[in-house]
């Protein structure tokens, strides 16, 4: 009988762990062999889908396999959410990850997941903002003229919103509760079916995302007062943002791409690294200017800081509004 000795016996025990250990490794290093699938959870169309086809091209080029756009509308973005949340953590199935997101964590009360803690953040890819507009007719020609009129005509004045909960109503509420204004909201099933009232100035009033009311503003059919970001939007640099005339007041919208929680780090990392370079590239980079947005790199634990902020900074806002899901 031979008898091992201990160097052997852990040699041999370190050769069994590494071998064990193989075909996660493997299957990181290889990873894609099949095309990926990045869940948008709204319907084609709108802006998520279309971003989500936007770095969907560059982002199959750069991992040699496809990566196929999949709608999964419903609830606000809850359902595409859950779907990619249930799904194997194993690197293909992704979420186009957004501020809708971060509200609903509120604003639904019976959501079966956490978003902080069931989706891993990998890559932000663009920053929007939003737009306070008014019909050419109203009588207010400047965002502080639209405090002061608002302040003398309190519960008088209505207000497009594109549904519960959606950015433009939640800028919206934030900024009654900053300016001491009271505004009345009339929700409607989208941003289309909102402007069609707000244009011939049915409602007045809009807060809306630059990217979908540029070319309105640009024809001269709506007025804007103000942009929400902290700086000028590079399509309106004469349009004030807001805090210029309400100190303090920012709201901002932003995409990314999230996966499954337990996705392994080395896809997680090889995904952030190809979407960054996919985000700083020129064509994207000029596609999403000519869309109202901004390019927005970070690294993983900014874009994960992110989320975490904008999940506090709009949870507080629902709760002062005391918004609900419909």
């Amino acid at each position: 009988m031979i008898k091992a000795s201990r160097r052997n016996v852990l040699h041999l025990t370190g050769g069994v762990i590494a071998a064990s250990s193989l075909p996660r490794v493997a299957c990181a290093l290889d990873y894609p062999t099949r095309p990926v699938r990045l869940v948008a959870p709204f319907p084609p169309g709108g802006v998520t889908d279309l971003f989500a086809r936007l770095i969907g091209q560059p982002l199959s080029e750069r991992l040699g396999q496809s990566v196929v756009v999949e709608n999964r509308a419903g609830a606000g973005g809850n359902v595409g959410t859950e779907n990619v949340v249930r799904a194997a953590p194993d690197g293909y199935t992704l979420l186009l990850l957004t501020v809708s997101n971060a509200i609903n964590q509120t604003l639904y009360k019976n959501l079966t997941f956490d978003i902080l803690r069931d989706i891993v953040p990998i890559a932000s890819i663009n920053r929007g903002m939003g737009v306070l507009e008014v019909h050419p007719s109203f009588p207010a020609q400047t965002g502080p003229e639209f405090i002061a009129y608002a302040k003398a005509h309190p519960g008088k004045i209505n207000y497009a919103s594109s549904g519960v909960g959606s950015t433009p109503h939640v800028y919206a509420e934030l900024f009654k509760a900053m300016a001491g204004v009271d505004l009345v909201a009339v929700h409607y099933r989208g941003t289309g079916p909102a402007l069609i009232d707000v244009l011939p100035g049915q409602v007045p009033v809009m807060f809306d995302t630059v990217a979908t009311s540029i070319e309105h503003i640009k024809a001269g059919r709506l007025r804007p007062l103000g942009v929400t970001a902290a700086t000028r939007s590079p399509v309106l640099p004469d349009v004030p943002t807001i805090s210029e005339f309400l100190p303090g007041y920012e709201a901002t919208a932003w995409q990314g791409i999230g996966a499954p929680r337990n996705t392994p780090v080395d896809i997680v990392e090889r995904l952030h690294r190809e979407i960054n370079l996919c985000v700083a590239d020129p064509k994207f980079v000029a596609r999403t200017l000519e869309l109202g947005y901004a390019p927005f790199t970070s690294t993983r634990a900014e874009f994960t800081d992110l989320v975490a902020a904008s999940t506090e900074k709009w949870a507080k806002v629902i709760a002062a509004a005391n918004l609900k899901a419909e």
